[in-house]
């Protein structure tokens, strides 16, 4: 009997070239799963349909666009998850997503093999094969371009020998990455850290231009979930669709950066996610009026443990659970409405109101109604400054003041 093996399908070439690789070599049986997690290009029925023109034997086609949106770019906008403090994880959270529906459809076909089509140098094959461990530790999983050495020169060649239907851009310099929460470029010049990214990078954003008319765009959140855009109710697909659209005109969410990546390596990276850094600029702004002091500051540290968590592959661990569960419970009370102009590359809060804001105007003011009685700073600094003042004395005594 054969081997099963259920596959990550992308209708690229190497996943493409892989179905052959795995029929041929392992003796098996190949299931494709293509997921659509609003990354847009072709068609998923025309994927499918090559799936099956390239050897395998089951092509199954997942729309996974709102439970993506639900269920992993909303905790991710709850935690303001920007990785280096810039980067919204937009690759990361995909990856558990599809390697939970490849563990399904493994049970569901008797497969005892899941593949995938990442190489030996990325974050991805972490995601992959942790998440799928955390869900099934009984299937076996393998990477046909990491451990063949499947180049691609080989790649291309033997897409020509076997007449795959693939159309292969030999010219095409970068791998591309992209998904309905943002856009991730890299390779070929980017790889010169000096090189200045060109707009032919560029798919989700426009180039920014100040002489454009702005765009001014009215958030609503409950309990830090966006439920409404300009007072027209919108699910989480909606919002980040509809503000990828008016944010990325604006030339919005594009990021050039060098991060460092989990396996060790130091890589150049251009991002484009301009819904992602519209949602989440206007989220911390409201956070900022309606969450209280102490809970703020350490909820920053959360988010950014939940970020690298997420970013490391471990979306399955039970810390980032455990995690979830308390930045739901912090997001009680981030209600209300911020206002936002979209302009010439950047997303600038201009107005915020909220019934639950800890904001009073009564205390902040310098004005007249001003209720913040001053008198009380003096002997408030007195204490706050004391062990501080207590140190200054003791070093000067021993220590001649260094």
């Amino acid at each position: 009997m054969k081997n099963r093996v259920v596959l990550a399908y992308s209708g690229g070439l190497d996943t493409s070239v892989a179905i052959g690789w795995l029929s041929r070599d392992l003796n098996a049986d190949v299931i494709a799963v293509a997921a659509d997690v609003g990354q847009g290009g072709e068609d998923m029925e025309v994927i499918r349909k090559r799936a099956l023109s390239c050897g395998a034997v089951e092509s199954v086609v997942l729309d996974l666009k709102n439970e993506f949106a639900d269920e992993y770019c909303l905790p991710a906008l709850k935690a303001n998850a920007l990785y280096m403090d810039r980067y919204p994880v937009v690759s990361s959270l995909s990856r558990p997503l599809i390697s939970k529906h490849l563990v399904t459809e493994a049970q569901r076909f008797n497969a005892n093999v899941v593949a995938h089509g990442c190489t030996g140098k990325g974050n991805d094959q972490v995601r992959f094969e942790v998440s799928i461990a955390a869900l099934d530790p009984s299937l076996k999983i393998i990477a046909p371009v990491r451990d063949s050495g499947m180049t691609r020169d080989k790649a291309i060649s033997f897409a020509t020998e076997n007449n795959l239907p693939i159309e292969v851009n030999k010219k095409s310099p970068y791998s591309i990455d992209q998904n309905v929460w943002g856009r991730a470029i890299e390779t070929g010049f980017l790889e010169d850290i000096w090189n200045a990214p060109i707009e032919d990078i560029y798919s989700y954003t426009a180039a920014p231009n100040t002489n454009n008319a702005p765009d001014e765009v009215l958030f609503s959140f409950q309990n830090g979930t966006p439920v409404a855009i300009d007072g027209k109710t919108v699910s989480m697909l909606e919002a980040i669709t509809l503000l990828n659209a008016r944010a990325g005109a604006h030339g919005i969410g594009r990021i050039d950066m060098v991060e460092d990546r989990l396996v060790g390596i130091k890589s150049r990276e251009v991002y484009e996610a301009p819904g992602a850094i519209a949602l989440i600029t206007a989220h911390q702004e409201l956070s900022n009026v309606t969450m209280e002091r102490e809970l703020a500051r350490f909820k920053r540290q959360v988010d950014q443990r939940w970020t690298e968590l997420v970013y490391d592959g471990l979306w399955f661990a039970p810390l980032r659970r455990s995690l979830d569960a308390f930045i739901e419970n912090a997001e009680q009370g981030v209600t209300g409405d911020i206002r936002m102009m979209l302009h010439g590359g950047r997303a600038t809060v201009t107005g915020r109101r909220s019934e639950e804001s800890l904001y009073s105007f009564e205390l902040a003011t310098y004005d007249t109604g001003d209720q913040f009685d001053q008198s009380m700073a003096k002997g408030f600094i007195e204490i706050f400054g004391l062990t501080t003042k207590l140190a200054a004395l003791r070093d000067r005594k021993f220590r001649n003041g260094k």
